[in-house]
């Protein structure tokens, strides 16, 4: 089985959880990571929830947006305004692929509101471009490098 997981980590939260998703699908499968980074990014927290709470699209540069050859599609982000971060709101809008496809859908948080909407909302991107199978699981930021914490909740939800 051919897997992907893209992600954006602006504080290093969701690369984490990540790399821990990583190692325990490499245990059955074949795995790719995209992250992506937003060549536009303000380096202020409000003028980024802003741009992430009215959906605004980042500039991601020239990357991998067809994810036919995958067998797993795992999509991470970190909640900014009840939503994904801008560089994921313009992967979600460009990628392709997904028809069939199972999916993990996965997010780091600080305060946990938006979170079950920002879950859905990607999930409902994905149902719209085919995806058969949507699983998610969510962790709080602070958790994020507490190895043994990821590891049961992904064991937990996959």
């Amino acid at each position: 089985m051919k897997c992907i997981i893209v992600y954006y980590s602006f504080s290093g939260n969701t690369r984490k959880v990540s790399e821990l998703l990583s190692e325990h699908l490499r245990k059955k499968s074949e795995v790719d990571i995209l992250e992506l980074k937003a060549t536009d990014e303000s380096t202020s927290f409000f003028k980024q929830a802003l741009r992430a709470l009215v959906r605004t699209k980042a500039d991601v540069g020239t990357i991998n947006f067809d994810l036919s050859k995958y067998d797993l599609i795992c999509i991470g982000t970190p909640v900014w305004a009840f939503g994904p971060a801008p560089a994921m709101n313009t992967y979600l809008d460009k990628c392709k692929g997904f028809q069939g496809k199972d999916t993990i859908v996965f997010t780091t948080y600080g305060s946990g509101t938006g979170n079950n909407h920002c879950i859905n909302y990607i999930k409902s991107i994905l149902n719209k471009k085919g995806a058969k199978g949507c699983k998610s699981f969510s962790l709080p930021g602070a958790r994020a490098k507490d190895r043994d914490y990821v590891e049961f909740v992904i064991n937990k939800h996959n």
